[in-house]
């Protein structure tokens, strides 16, 4: 069966491609591992993210794509082709066509760079359409519809926050502070209060495991293995999952700060349409425990995390793939 179009999300921190009638078909993390003698790629994916941190000095382990848009134009190029040559067949010569996100705050460069990418990966057309739009359509939000929805996106390099109404964004920002900024602000609260260095692996992996954005009645303990910073040796600590909610206060602030300032732009008529139905959580940072409780009682607006957040973008750029031709004219830009 030959595949004519391809969807897809291309994050800071995980990549998913969605096929028509298939469903979402890759989800690997946005890492390439490069040997720099030789300046080959050596892996992309799993694979290469399992590298990160235990790399000699010849093999460097990158991530393309930084706060959502191209920091490595040729990293990402190749990160692109080896999705697509995963998923197309070896028989098919005809190239499919591809649309993938982009943060709502993108530059012009931006876009063009991101569809100069994917032409030269390997696609026939790219399109490129914005990420809360995607994520609305992806988490069931009926977009075209004259109210409000609220859309708050919180990828790994970026929280996209925007208001939704009549098939387009009313309000919108794109704050660069998301799920890696957490993990970097466990990994200097270790540091300050515990003196032991950990890699920004296992700083994901505690966000994952107890993270919480609130203090819980029954904490949840984790053994955290690094090197203490005084005598340069092996260390194990025990961190509990209301230390975290410390730790991670000053990103999530930074999102709630953010969340506000969009409500402050809206329309009055929209304002009562999102105080109505709620605003809804998308992306993987939307998987962290208590976020949604946190956002609701900062704000004041009932807050509701979408069904399967990680792929909600992904997903609804699978509805746009099904009608493309009505979608060209309204919330995508062509090359």
């Amino acid at each position: 069966m030959f595949i004519t179009k391809i969807g897809i999300d291309l994050g800071t921190c995980n990549s998913l491609v969605f096929v028509p009638k298939k469903g979402v078909v890759l989800c690997e993390p946005s890492v390439v591992a490069v040997s720099l003698n030789e300046n080959r790629i050596l892996a992309v994916g799993e694979a290469a993210k399992e590298m990160t941190g235990r790399t000699p000095d010849t093999i460097r382990v990158y991530r393309p794509l930084s706060e959502g848009v191209i920091a490595d134009y040729r990293i990402t190029l190749a990160m692109i082709r080896y999705f697509l040559r995963r998923i197309i067949p070896k028989y098919q010569f005809l190239k499919p066509e591809v649309l993938v996100s982009v943060p709502a705050g993108i530059t012009s460069t931006e876009r063009r760079a991101m569809v100069e990418a994917t032409h030269q990966a390997g696609a026939r057309a790219a399109y490129v359409a914005k990420e809360p739009i995607l994520a609305a359509i992806g988490a069931g939000i009926p977009i075209n519809s004259t109210s409000g929805h609220m859309i708050v996106n919180i990828g790994g390099g970026t929280t996209e926050v925007a208001v939704i109404s009549m098939g387009g964004i009313v309000v919108a920002t794109s704050l660069r502070v998301a799920g890696d900024k957490m993990d970097q602000a466990i990994s200097d609260y270790i540091k300050k209060k515990h003196n032991l260095a950990v890699g920004e692996t296992t700083a994901e992996e505690i966000k994952m495991k107890i993270g919480t954005a609130m203090p819980e009645k029954t904490e949840v303990m984790m053994e955290v293995r690094g090197r203490d910073l005084i005598h340069g040796l092996p260390k194990n600590i025990k961190l509990s999952s209301n230390e975290l909610v410390q730790a991670m206060e000053e990103p999530i602030d930074e999102i709630l700060f953010t969340i506000k300032s969009v409500l402050r732009e809206t329309p009055p008529e929209l304002s009562a349409d999102i105080m109505d139905k709620g605003m809804i959580l998308a992306g993987g940072g939307a998987l962290l425990r208590n976020i949604d409780q946190r956002i609701s009682q900062a704000i004041g607006v009932p807050c509701f995390v979408a069904d399967d957040p990680l792929t909600c973008v992904v997903r609804g750029a699978g509805v746009v793939l099904d009608s493309l031709e009505v979608f060209k004219r309204s919330i995508m830009s062509k090359k």
